[in-house]
């Protein structure tokens, strides 16, 4: 099973993220890409990755800067803004105001069920690759991880590894 991770490099006050902490201290092994992209509005990074790395499973992770808990979002909302006093405007026009994840990710008591992941680049980055994988029918399993900058980045690797491990298994 080919699995792609991507997280993201530092952005606006945060001088470093915690996903890429995460995936630098992540077990690489066969089989497994991890990719750390810039915090931008570009939707061709996030493609990209996928038609070249041709994953059978993509999970995401994104920093979030609340909370004490793991989020596994459910849903990508087609809105982004690049801050609060912007309006929100569609990430692709004409296509559908959400798009559902189509893998559980299984974080037990650490991680929360979550159906707002934002209108940043992480809810971005979710939803253009979902639209994606549904415009051109890849059977491309893909789930979102938010995780609390403050959150201790080995502990949050050691679930990550244990809900991929189950996703592997259960294939």
């Amino acid at each position: 099973m080919r699995v792609l991770i991507y997280g993201f490099g530092p952005y606006r006050e945060f001088s470093d993220n915690i996903t890429e902490k995460i995936l630098r201290k992540f077990p690489q092994r066969n089989g497994l890409k991890k990719v750390v992209f810039p915090v931008r509005f570009h939707k061709s990074q996030f493609i990209r990755a996928v038609e070249k790395h041709k994953p059978d499973v993509i999970v995401g992770l994104g920093q979030c800067s609340r909370g004490r808990r793991l989020r596994i979002e459910a849903q990508a909302i087609n809105s982004r803004r690049n801050n609060q006093n912007e309006k929100g405007r569609p990430i692709i026009t004409g296509q559908p105001p959400r798009l559902r994840t189509n893998i559980k990710l299984a974080l037990g008591r650490h991680g929360k069920s979550s159906h707002k992941a934002g209108d940043y680049v992480c809810n971005y980055s979710m939803y253009v690759i979902l639209d994606f994988l549904k415009r051109r029918r890849l059977p491309i399993r893909f789930g979102f991880i938010h995780i609390p900058h403050k959150y201790q980045a080995n502990k949050a690797m050691r679930l990550l590894e244990k809900a991929i491990g189950k996703i592997e298994a259960a294939t």
